[in-house]
Protein backbone atom coordinates (compact mmCIF):
# COMPACT_ATOMS: atom_id res chain seq x y z
CA UNK A 1 0.00 0.00 0.00
CA UNK A 2 2.67 2.06 0.54
CA UNK A 3 4.06 1.74 -2.93
CA UNK A 4 0.87 2.54 -3.80
CA UNK A 5 0.98 6.10 -2.74
CA UNK A 6 3.42 7.52 -4.84
CA UNK A 7 1.67 6.78 -8.24
CA UNK A 8 -2.12 7.77 -6.23
CA UNK A 9 -0.84 11.07 -6.29
CA UNK A 10 1.19 11.18 -9.23
CA UNK A 11 -2.24 10.41 -11.31
CA UNK A 12 -3.59 13.46 -8.69
CA UNK A 13 -1.50 15.82 -10.44
CA UNK A 14 -1.61 14.46 -13.86
CA UNK A 15 -5.76 14.60 -13.52
CA UNK A 16 -5.40 18.24 -12.00
CA UNK A 17 -3.02 19.43 -14.56
CA UNK A 18 -5.46 18.10 -17.56
CA UNK A 19 -8.14 19.83 -15.88
CA UNK A 20 -6.29 23.12 -16.05
CA UNK A 21 -5.33 22.42 -19.45
CA UNK A 22 -9.00 21.30 -20.73
CA UNK A 23 -10.46 24.40 -18.65
CA UNK A 24 -8.00 26.84 -20.71
CA UNK A 25 -8.59 25.40 -23.61
CA UNK A 26 -12.83 25.98 -23.55
CA UNK A 27 -12.44 29.42 -21.64
CA UNK A 28 -13.18 31.51 -24.39
CA UNK A 29 -14.80 34.97 -25.22
CA UNK A 30 -16.68 34.40 -28.28
CA UNK A 31 -20.11 32.19 -29.33
CA UNK A 32 -19.97 31.43 -32.99
CA UNK A 33 -23.39 31.01 -34.99
CA UNK A 34 -23.11 27.42 -34.86
CA UNK A 35 -22.78 27.52 -30.71
CA UNK A 36 -25.19 27.91 -27.82
CA UNK A 37 -24.73 28.80 -24.51
CA UNK A 38 -27.13 27.19 -21.76
CA UNK A 39 -27.68 26.91 -18.27
CA UNK A 40 -27.47 23.29 -17.88
CA UNK A 41 -23.31 23.40 -19.54
CA UNK A 42 -22.62 25.74 -17.23
CA UNK A 43 -20.21 27.33 -19.77
CA UNK A 44 -19.52 31.05 -19.76
CA UNK A 45 -17.72 33.62 -21.79
CA UNK A 46 -14.74 35.12 -20.33
CA UNK A 47 -12.91 38.01 -21.66
CA UNK A 48 -9.37 38.79 -22.49
CA UNK A 49 -7.68 39.14 -19.47
CA UNK A 50 -10.42 37.39 -17.31
CA UNK A 51 -11.80 39.94 -15.93
CA UNK A 52 -15.36 39.94 -17.12
CA UNK A 53 -17.58 36.84 -17.10
CA UNK A 54 -20.92 36.30 -18.97
CA UNK A 55 -22.94 33.63 -18.34
CA UNK A 56 -26.60 32.61 -16.65
CA UNK A 57 -27.26 33.19 -12.88
CA UNK A 58 -30.15 32.77 -10.68
CA UNK A 59 -31.74 34.96 -8.13
CA UNK A 60 -35.22 34.33 -5.65
CA UNK A 61 -37.28 37.22 -5.36
CA UNK A 62 -38.30 37.49 -1.47
CA UNK A 63 -41.72 39.21 -2.38
CA UNK A 64 -42.62 36.72 -5.19
CA UNK A 65 -45.47 34.39 -4.59
CA UNK A 66 -44.09 31.65 -5.07
CA UNK A 67 -40.39 32.27 -3.90
CA UNK A 68 -39.09 30.48 -7.68
CA UNK A 69 -35.75 31.35 -8.86
CA UNK A 70 -35.50 33.67 -11.49
CA UNK A 71 -33.07 33.23 -14.11
CA UNK A 72 -30.90 35.81 -16.21
CA UNK A 73 -28.26 36.12 -18.58
CA UNK A 74 -25.95 38.32 -17.29
CA UNK A 75 -22.61 39.85 -16.85
CA UNK A 76 -20.23 39.90 -13.88
CA UNK A 77 -16.48 41.14 -12.14
CA UNK A 78 -14.97 37.22 -12.63
CA UNK A 79 -11.72 39.17 -10.64
CA UNK A 80 -13.83 39.87 -7.76
CA UNK A 81 -13.17 37.57 -4.68
CA UNK A 82 -16.20 38.62 -2.27
CA UNK A 83 -19.89 38.53 -3.63
CA UNK A 84 -20.54 38.30 -7.18
CA UNK A 85 -20.71 42.17 -8.79
CA UNK A 86 -23.01 42.30 -11.89
CA UNK A 87 -22.61 45.13 -14.41
CA UNK A 88 -25.15 44.43 -17.28
CA UNK A 89 -28.67 41.61 -17.23
CA UNK A 90 -29.99 41.51 -20.60
CA UNK A 91 -33.12 40.09 -19.82
CA UNK A 92 -34.10 41.91 -16.39
CA UNK A 93 -37.25 42.44 -16.78
CA UNK A 94 -38.71 39.08 -18.38
CA UNK A 95 -36.30 36.18 -16.69
CA UNK A 96 -36.67 32.79 -17.26
CA UNK A 97 -38.54 30.98 -14.81
CA UNK A 98 -36.76 27.61 -14.95
CA UNK A 99 -33.01 25.88 -15.00
CA UNK A 100 -34.03 25.57 -19.20
CA UNK A 101 -32.12 28.57 -21.51
CA UNK A 102 -30.39 29.07 -24.57
CA UNK A 103 -28.58 31.71 -26.01
CA UNK A 104 -28.09 31.54 -29.57
CA UNK A 105 -27.53 33.38 -32.83
CA UNK A 106 -30.78 33.14 -34.82
CA UNK A 107 -30.87 32.77 -38.30
CA UNK A 108 -31.66 36.74 -38.54
CA UNK A 109 -28.09 37.44 -37.41
CA UNK A 110 -29.54 38.75 -33.88
CA UNK A 111 -28.41 36.89 -30.43
CA UNK A 112 -31.59 35.85 -29.05
CA UNK A 113 -32.37 34.07 -25.82
CA UNK A 114 -35.13 31.33 -25.83
CA UNK A 115 -36.87 29.70 -22.39
CA UNK A 116 -38.05 25.77 -22.50
CA UNK A 117 -40.39 26.09 -25.20
CA UNK A 118 -37.80 27.75 -27.77
CA UNK A 119 -39.43 31.01 -26.99
CA UNK A 120 -37.71 34.31 -27.08
CA UNK A 121 -37.42 36.22 -23.50
CA UNK A 122 -34.80 38.60 -25.26
CA UNK A 123 -33.32 39.39 -28.46
CA UNK A 124 -30.81 42.01 -29.52
CA UNK A 125 -33.81 42.75 -32.10
CA UNK A 126 -31.46 44.23 -34.74
CA UNK A 127 -33.10 44.58 -38.19
CA UNK A 128 -31.24 45.13 -41.95
CA UNK A 129 -28.33 42.52 -40.45
CA UNK A 130 -30.57 38.99 -42.11
CA UNK A 131 -28.11 36.50 -42.89
CA UNK A 132 -25.23 38.26 -42.26
CA UNK A 133 -22.18 36.47 -40.74
CA UNK A 134 -21.95 37.65 -37.16
CA UNK A 135 -19.99 36.48 -33.98
CA UNK A 136 -20.87 37.62 -30.28
CA UNK A 137 -17.37 38.24 -28.46
CA UNK A 138 -17.45 39.32 -24.51
CA UNK A 139 -15.16 42.35 -25.19
CA UNK A 140 -12.13 43.06 -22.30
CA UNK A 141 -13.93 46.53 -21.53
CA UNK A 142 -17.24 44.01 -20.76
CA UNK A 143 -18.91 44.96 -23.77
CA UNK A 144 -20.71 42.52 -25.31
CA UNK A 145 -20.47 43.01 -29.00
CA UNK A 146 -22.29 41.17 -32.10
CA UNK A 147 -19.92 41.64 -34.94
CA UNK A 148 -19.99 41.20 -38.95
CA UNK A 149 -17.24 38.11 -39.15
CA UNK A 150 -16.14 39.22 -41.98
CA UNK A 151 -15.08 42.76 -40.62
CA UNK A 152 -11.75 43.81 -40.70
CA UNK A 153 -12.77 47.03 -38.75
CA UNK A 154 -12.32 45.63 -34.84
CA UNK A 155 -14.58 48.72 -33.73
CA UNK A 156 -17.42 48.55 -36.00
CA UNK A 157 -20.26 46.51 -34.26
CA UNK A 158 -23.69 45.50 -35.50
CA UNK A 159 -25.11 45.63 -31.56
CA UNK A 160 -23.17 46.23 -28.40
CA UNK A 161 -24.32 46.05 -24.94
CA UNK A 162 -22.84 49.69 -24.33
CA UNK A 163 -25.81 50.92 -25.77
CA UNK A 164 -27.83 49.33 -23.35
CA UNK A 165 -26.79 50.29 -19.72
CA UNK A 166 -28.58 48.49 -16.67
CA UNK A 167 -27.32 50.39 -13.42
CA UNK A 168 -23.83 50.21 -14.03
CA UNK A 169 -21.94 52.63 -15.72
CA UNK A 170 -18.39 50.62 -16.38
CA UNK A 171 -15.10 52.75 -18.20
CA UNK A 172 -15.18 53.54 -22.10
CA UNK A 173 -19.08 53.14 -21.58
CA UNK A 174 -21.71 56.58 -22.56
CA UNK A 175 -25.01 58.17 -20.62
CA UNK A 176 -26.79 60.41 -23.14
CA UNK A 177 -28.63 60.33 -26.22
CA UNK A 178 -28.16 59.61 -30.07
CA UNK A 179 -29.59 62.37 -32.23
CA UNK A 180 -28.83 61.30 -35.73
CA UNK A 181 -30.88 57.87 -36.65
CA UNK A 182 -32.74 55.65 -34.60
CA UNK A 183 -33.08 57.85 -31.31
CA UNK A 184 -31.30 55.94 -28.20
CA UNK A 185 -31.36 57.04 -24.87
CA UNK A 186 -28.84 55.47 -22.01
CA UNK A 187 -29.71 55.79 -18.81
CA UNK A 188 -28.90 53.83 -15.65
CA UNK A 189 -31.75 52.24 -13.72
CA UNK A 190 -31.41 50.87 -10.34
CA UNK A 191 -32.16 47.10 -9.64
CA UNK A 192 -35.88 46.26 -7.85
CA UNK A 193 -33.85 45.32 -4.88
CA UNK A 194 -30.85 43.55 -3.85
CA UNK A 195 -32.17 40.46 -5.32
CA UNK A 196 -34.34 41.57 -8.38
CA UNK A 197 -32.36 43.07 -11.31
CA UNK A 198 -35.39 44.18 -12.96
CA UNK A 199 -36.18 47.95 -13.33
CA UNK A 200 -36.08 49.82 -10.20
CA UNK A 201 -37.57 52.98 -8.63
CA UNK A 202 -34.30 55.29 -9.27
CA UNK A 203 -32.73 56.33 -12.37
CA UNK A 204 -29.91 58.46 -13.45
CA UNK A 205 -30.56 60.50 -16.90
CA UNK A 206 -28.93 63.12 -18.77
CA UNK A 207 -30.92 65.87 -19.60
CA UNK A 208 -29.96 66.81 -23.76
CA UNK A 209 -32.06 69.50 -24.37
CA UNK A 210 -30.46 72.80 -24.86
CA UNK A 211 -27.17 73.85 -24.75
CA UNK A 212 -26.27 73.14 -21.46
CA UNK A 213 -26.86 69.75 -20.00
CA UNK A 214 -26.84 68.01 -16.17
CA UNK A 215 -27.55 64.67 -15.06
CA UNK A 216 -30.91 64.08 -12.77
CA UNK A 217 -31.38 61.61 -10.44
CA UNK A 218 -34.73 60.38 -10.47
CA UNK A 219 -37.05 58.64 -7.96
CA UNK A 220 -39.98 56.87 -11.22
CA UNK A 221 -41.06 60.61 -12.56
CA UNK A 222 -39.73 62.93 -9.37
CA UNK A 223 -36.53 64.64 -9.49
CA UNK A 224 -33.99 64.13 -6.43
CA UNK A 225 -30.89 65.38 -7.31
CA UNK A 226 -29.28 67.44 -9.76
CA UNK A 227 -25.43 67.41 -10.87
CA UNK A 228 -25.44 70.91 -12.19
CA UNK A 229 -24.60 71.92 -15.93
CA UNK A 230 -21.13 70.46 -17.42
CA UNK A 231 -18.37 73.47 -16.96
CA UNK A 232 -15.67 71.86 -19.27
CA UNK A 233 -13.76 69.83 -16.92
CA UNK A 234 -16.77 68.24 -14.78
CA UNK A 235 -20.46 69.26 -13.57
CA UNK A 236 -20.63 72.11 -11.59
CA UNK A 237 -22.56 70.23 -9.09
CA UNK A 238 -19.81 68.07 -8.16
CA UNK A 239 -16.76 69.72 -7.14
CA UNK A 240 -15.40 66.78 -5.65
CA UNK A 241 -14.75 65.77 -9.24
CA UNK A 242 -11.87 67.60 -9.68
CA UNK A 243 -10.02 65.75 -6.82
CA UNK A 244 -10.73 62.44 -8.80
CA UNK A 245 -7.28 62.16 -9.94
CA UNK A 246 -7.17 58.71 -11.70
CA UNK A 247 -10.47 59.17 -13.45
CA UNK A 248 -10.83 60.84 -16.96
CA UNK A 249 -14.02 63.18 -17.25
CA UNK A 250 -15.28 62.91 -21.16
CA UNK A 251 -18.44 64.77 -22.28
CA UNK A 252 -19.46 64.40 -25.84
CA UNK A 253 -21.70 66.98 -27.06
CA UNK A 254 -21.55 67.05 -30.82
CA UNK A 255 -24.34 66.64 -33.83
CA UNK A 256 -24.37 63.09 -33.62
CA UNK A 257 -24.64 62.50 -30.00
CA UNK A 258 -24.42 64.32 -26.60
CA UNK A 259 -22.80 62.36 -23.44
CA UNK A 260 -20.83 61.58 -20.94
CA UNK A 261 -17.97 58.97 -20.34
CA UNK A 262 -15.29 58.20 -18.02
CA UNK A 263 -11.96 56.04 -18.63
CA UNK A 264 -9.60 55.02 -15.79
CA UNK A 265 -5.89 55.85 -15.70
CA UNK A 266 -4.23 53.28 -14.36
CA UNK A 267 -7.12 50.06 -15.22
CA UNK A 268 -4.26 47.47 -14.87
CA UNK A 269 -4.46 48.18 -10.97
CA UNK A 270 -7.35 50.32 -10.49
CA UNK A 271 -11.41 49.35 -11.61
CA UNK A 272 -13.84 51.77 -11.03
CA UNK A 273 -17.53 51.93 -11.68
CA UNK A 274 -20.70 53.89 -11.41
CA UNK A 275 -23.46 52.32 -9.91
CA UNK A 276 -27.54 53.37 -9.51
CA UNK A 277 -28.39 51.76 -6.23
CA UNK A 278 -31.48 50.12 -5.19
CA UNK A 279 -31.38 53.29 -2.23
CA UNK A 280 -31.49 55.96 -4.73
CA UNK A 281 -27.91 56.66 -4.83
CA UNK A 282 -24.97 57.33 -7.12
CA UNK A 283 -22.09 55.40 -6.57
CA UNK A 284 -18.58 55.61 -7.49
CA UNK A 285 -16.94 52.11 -6.46
CA UNK A 286 -13.38 51.22 -6.77
CA UNK A 287 -11.35 48.36 -6.62
CA UNK A 288 -7.60 47.12 -6.98
CA UNK A 289 -6.26 43.27 -8.04
CA UNK A 290 -4.46 43.18 -5.45
CA UNK A 291 -7.44 44.16 -2.91
CA UNK A 292 -10.48 42.93 -4.74
CA UNK A 293 -12.64 44.50 -1.47
CA UNK A 294 -14.70 46.95 -2.78
CA UNK A 295 -14.41 50.65 -1.90
CA UNK A 296 -17.18 53.01 -1.69
CA UNK A 297 -15.42 56.10 -3.02
CA UNK A 298 -18.14 58.46 -3.52
CA UNK A 299 -21.66 58.43 -3.01
CA UNK A 300 -24.32 61.11 -4.00
CA UNK A 301 -26.67 62.86 -3.24
CA UNK A 302 -24.23 63.51 0.29
CA UNK A 303 -25.96 65.72 2.40
CA UNK A 304 -29.55 67.56 2.48
CA UNK A 305 -28.53 70.57 0.43
CA UNK A 306 -28.15 68.22 -2.55
CA UNK A 307 -31.99 67.60 -2.70
CA UNK A 308 -33.46 68.96 -5.59
CA UNK A 309 -34.53 72.60 -4.32
CA UNK A 310 -34.95 72.07 -1.27
CA UNK A 311 -34.53 76.13 -0.46
CA UNK A 312 -37.07 76.96 -3.12
CA UNK A 313 -37.14 79.83 -5.63
CA UNK A 314 -34.08 82.75 -4.91
CA UNK A 315 -32.53 80.70 -1.85
CA UNK A 316 -29.55 78.53 -1.76
CA UNK A 317 -28.54 75.50 0.91
CA UNK A 318 -25.44 76.07 3.30
CA UNK A 319 -24.34 73.05 5.00
CA UNK A 320 -22.38 75.37 7.56
CA UNK A 321 -25.48 77.57 8.54
CA UNK A 322 -28.36 77.49 10.52
CA UNK A 323 -30.84 76.83 8.83
CA UNK A 324 -29.00 75.68 6.36
CA UNK A 325 -31.73 77.54 3.63
CA UNK A 326 -30.77 80.97 2.94
CA UNK A 327 -32.65 83.74 1.03
CA UNK A 328 -30.04 85.55 -1.47
CA UNK A 329 -29.29 88.97 -0.56
CA UNK A 330 -32.00 91.24 -1.68
CA UNK A 331 -34.85 88.61 -1.36
CA UNK A 332 -36.51 87.72 1.67
CA UNK A 333 -39.11 84.74 2.56
CA UNK A 334 -41.71 84.55 0.58
CA UNK A 335 -44.02 82.92 3.41
CA UNK A 336 -41.99 84.23 6.62
CA UNK A 337 -43.98 81.71 9.50
CA UNK A 338 -43.11 78.51 7.21
CA UNK A 339 -39.62 79.82 7.03
CA UNK A 340 -39.33 80.16 10.70
CA UNK A 341 -40.73 76.84 10.99
CA UNK A 342 -37.29 75.20 8.85
CA UNK A 343 -39.95 74.89 5.52
CA UNK A 344 -38.35 76.68 2.93
CA UNK A 345 -40.13 74.66 0.26
CA UNK A 346 -41.83 78.39 -1.00
CA UNK A 347 -38.36 80.07 -1.33
CA UNK A 348 -37.61 84.08 -1.15
CA UNK A 349 -38.96 87.23 -3.06
CA UNK A 350 -37.61 90.52 -3.86
CA UNK A 351 -37.76 92.79 -1.30
CA UNK A 352 -36.98 95.35 -3.88
CA UNK A 353 -38.76 95.41 -6.91
CA UNK A 354 -36.21 95.86 -10.69
CA UNK A 355 -36.14 98.67 -12.15
CA UNK A 356 -35.44 97.38 -15.67
CA UNK A 357 -32.58 99.92 -16.18
CA UNK A 358 -29.52 102.00 -13.99
CA UNK A 359 -31.49 101.28 -10.82
CA UNK A 360 -30.57 97.40 -10.83
CA UNK A 361 -27.22 95.79 -10.02
CA UNK A 362 -25.55 92.59 -9.87
CA UNK A 363 -24.67 90.41 -6.74
CA UNK A 364 -21.47 87.95 -6.61
CA UNK A 365 -22.40 85.19 -5.16
CA UNK A 366 -18.92 82.74 -5.26
CA UNK A 367 -18.58 78.78 -4.72
CA UNK A 368 -22.21 77.85 -6.05
CA UNK A 369 -23.93 75.14 -7.29
CA UNK A 370 -25.01 77.15 -10.89
CA UNK A 371 -29.38 76.80 -10.50
CA UNK A 372 -31.24 74.47 -13.11
CA UNK A 373 -30.43 75.66 -16.44
CA UNK A 374 -33.90 75.05 -18.12
CA UNK A 375 -34.32 78.96 -18.06
CA UNK A 376 -30.98 79.13 -19.13
CA UNK A 377 -29.88 80.97 -22.63
CA UNK A 378 -26.55 80.34 -23.66
CA UNK A 379 -24.21 82.48 -26.14
CA UNK A 380 -20.84 80.89 -26.29
CA UNK A 381 -18.81 83.51 -28.10
CA UNK A 382 -19.33 86.78 -25.82
CA UNK A 383 -17.09 87.02 -22.47
CA UNK A 384 -18.18 87.82 -19.31
CA UNK A 385 -18.25 91.67 -19.50
CA UNK A 386 -20.57 91.57 -22.57
CA UNK A 387 -22.67 89.12 -21.02
CA UNK A 388 -23.80 91.66 -18.49
CA UNK A 389 -24.30 93.91 -20.31
CA UNK A 390 -26.59 91.77 -21.98
CA UNK A 391 -28.25 91.04 -18.98
CA UNK A 392 -29.03 94.88 -18.05
CA UNK A 393 -30.25 94.99 -21.61
CA UNK A 394 -32.89 92.03 -20.70
CA UNK A 395 -35.65 92.91 -18.23
CA UNK A 396 -36.26 89.19 -18.12
CA UNK A 397 -32.56 88.67 -16.96
CA UNK A 398 -32.42 87.24 -13.36
CA UNK A 399 -28.46 86.20 -13.55
CA UNK A 400 -25.58 85.30 -15.52
CA UNK A 401 -22.15 83.16 -15.72
CA UNK A 402 -19.34 82.13 -17.55
CA UNK A 403 -20.82 78.94 -19.21
CA UNK A 404 -17.11 77.73 -19.09
CA UNK A 405 -15.89 78.23 -15.93
CA UNK A 406 -12.13 76.47 -16.58
CA UNK A 407 -11.14 79.49 -19.39
CA UNK A 408 -13.52 82.03 -18.28
CA UNK A 409 -15.69 82.16 -21.44
CA UNK A 410 -19.03 81.71 -22.78
CA UNK A 411 -22.55 83.04 -21.51
CA UNK A 412 -25.24 81.97 -19.54
CA UNK A 413 -28.47 84.08 -18.69
CA UNK A 414 -31.18 82.78 -16.64
CA UNK A 415 -34.16 84.50 -17.41
CA UNK A 416 -36.61 82.59 -14.79
CA UNK A 417 -36.67 81.75 -11.23
CA UNK A 418 -32.92 80.84 -9.81
CA UNK A 419 -33.82 77.47 -8.33
CA UNK A 420 -31.66 74.71 -6.48
CA UNK A 421 -28.82 76.71 -5.44
CA UNK A 422 -26.37 75.91 -2.94
CA UNK A 423 -23.14 77.03 -1.81
CA UNK A 424 -19.99 74.86 -1.44
CA UNK A 425 -16.47 75.06 0.60
CA UNK A 426 -14.85 75.11 -3.13
CA UNK A 427 -15.10 73.90 -6.18
CA UNK A 428 -17.86 75.73 -7.14
CA UNK A 429 -18.82 78.48 -9.70
CA UNK A 430 -19.19 82.43 -9.64
CA UNK A 431 -23.04 83.64 -10.33
CA UNK A 432 -24.14 87.05 -10.58
CA UNK A 433 -27.63 87.78 -9.38
CA UNK A 434 -29.50 90.42 -11.00
CA UNK A 435 -31.00 92.34 -7.85
CA UNK A 436 -32.62 96.43 -7.03
CA UNK A 437 -29.29 98.48 -6.72
CA UNK A 438 -30.51 99.21 -3.40
CA UNK A 439 -30.61 96.01 -1.93
CA UNK A 440 -26.24 95.80 -2.59
CA UNK A 441 -26.02 98.81 0.02
CA UNK A 442 -25.00 97.29 3.30
CA UNK A 443 -27.67 97.95 5.82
Amino acid sequence: MKGALPNFYHSCTIFFFVSLQFHHVFSTNTLSSNETLTISSNRTLVSPGDVFELGFFKTTTRNSQDGADRWYLGIWYKTTSDQRTYVWVANRDNPLHNSTGTLKISHSSNLVLLDQSDTPVWSTNFTGVAHLPVTAELLANGNFVLRDSKTKDLNRFVWQSFDFPVDTLLPEMKLGRNLIGPEKEKILTSWKSPTDPSSGDYSFILETEGFLHEFYLLNNEFKVYRTGPWNGARFNGIPKMQNWSYIVNNFIDEEEEVGYSFQVNNNHNIHSRFRMSYTGYLQVITWTNTVPQRNMFWSFPEDTCDLYIVCGPYAYCDMHTTPTCNCIKGFVPKNARAWELRDASSGCVRSKRLSCGEGDGFLRMSQMKLPETSEAVVDEVIELKECREKCVRDCNCTGYANMDNMNGSGCVMWTGELLDMRKYDAGGHDIYVKVAEASLVPS
